[in-house]
């Protein structure tokens, strides 16, 4: 009996070993800010808002200021006037107008197919171990001085488009209408093409890098999914990659252009600075908003030949404004034409 009941007093409860109960460590306490810090992030925030709307309100005050003398006597005459004669006081920015938006569409038409191609071949064809160097080349096209490119046009790259575009063109073309008068003028390599292909090879890089760069957000899984389906490389761009970053490809175009429309020195050295509109030609010497700014601005006295560039500082400044609008219309319309497909 004394041996049954040692034998359940060794198996009650109280003699078997207790579990161990594992407990969590102490949450670490860490300093958390109070709301007057919460306050004060939001207002430097609203702060650093603000003050940019007011720097750029500012500018445009002082521009509108400054070239009040010129608006008022020109109004919008300015900008359909091609006389720009300082000594007479007569002025008109219809060439330097036309210069620039002739300049950067010549630079977008040739830019943003190069670009798309050169981020095409990287993201989606581009061997591996040629990626990293590749895409190094290229960003290194961005960091050249725009004087460089601008001396590397006028005595290297005008030279060659002289005698082997344009010479060759003007006896292609001599004889046709419309076709003669647009490849027409001496044939010494500097005007509006040239500007435009030098603005092309400056802006190249920025594209080409934002448009790489978003093409690389696209999730494999959708680009997976449509080489599984047996789609081709352009169609897994043209219906996955391009619909997916829409709004980073136009951002990227936009950034070139609006690089290409302030760009200032590269044009001055290649456009031919030239106050006159004498024909279409794209060989024609020419001016720009910028390059006048540049080779005129110190010496312009005050009064109305100062007056006048301010108004054209303040007609790239709505340019560059509308350029910017356009492109957000164009973003939106796109995303409304998506939704009626869905």
């Amino acid at each position: 009996m004394s041996a049954t009941l040692s034998a359940q007093e060794m198996q009650t409860p109280s003699s078997q070993p207790k579990a161990r109960v594992m407990t969590n460590p102490p949450p670490v306490k860490t300093a958390r800010s109070g709301p007057m810090a919460d306050r004060i992030f939001g207002w430097l925030a609203k702060g650093a808002a603000w003050l940019t709307l007011s720097l750029l309100f500012a500018i445009l005050v002082s521009l509108t200021i400054s070239a009040w003398p010129a608006i008022s006597k020109y109004g919008l005459g300015f900008l359909t006037t091609a006389t720009w004669d300082p000594v007479k006081e007569e002025f008109g920015g219809l060439v330097m107008i036309y210069g620039t938006l002739m300049t950067s569409l010549i630079a977008l038409l040739i830019a943003v197919p190069v670009s798309f191609g050169i981020a095409l071949f990287l993201t989606e064809l581009s061997p591996a171990w040629l990626k990293r160097p590749l895409g190094t080349a290229i960003e290194l096209l961005a960091a050249i001085p725009s004087i460089v490119y601008g001396m590397w046009g006028l005595l290297v790259f005008g030279p060659i488009l002289a005698t082997y575009v344009q010479e060759p063109l003007q006896k292609i073309f001599k004889g046709v209408p419309y076709l003669e008068a647009l490849f027409s003028g001496p044939p010494v390599g500097i005007g509006i093409l040239s500007a435009g292909i030098i603005l092309a090879i400056m802006i190249i890089p920025f594209i080409a890098a934002v448009m790489r760069d978003v093409f690389e957000v696209t999730p494999t899984l959708l680009k997976e999914s449509a080489y599984g389906l047996g789609a081709t490389t352009w169609e897994v761009v043209s219906t996955v990659v391009l619909p997916y970053t829409k709004a980073g490809v136009v951002g990227g175009i936009m950034l070139g252009l609006g690089r290409a429309i302030g760009e200032t020195m590269a044009v001055t050295f290649v456009i031919g600075n030239f106050n006159q509109l004498d024909s279409l030609s794209l060989f024609q010497a020419a001016n720009s908003i910028t390059s006048a700014l540049a080779n005129e601005f110190a010496e312009a006295g005050e009064g109305l030949h100062q007056a006048s560039l301010m108004y054209l500082g303040l007609v790239l400044f709505f340019i560059t404004f509308v350029v910017l609008t356009l492109s957000k219309l164009l973003l939106s319309q796109l995303r409304k034409s998506e939704g009626a497909k869905t």
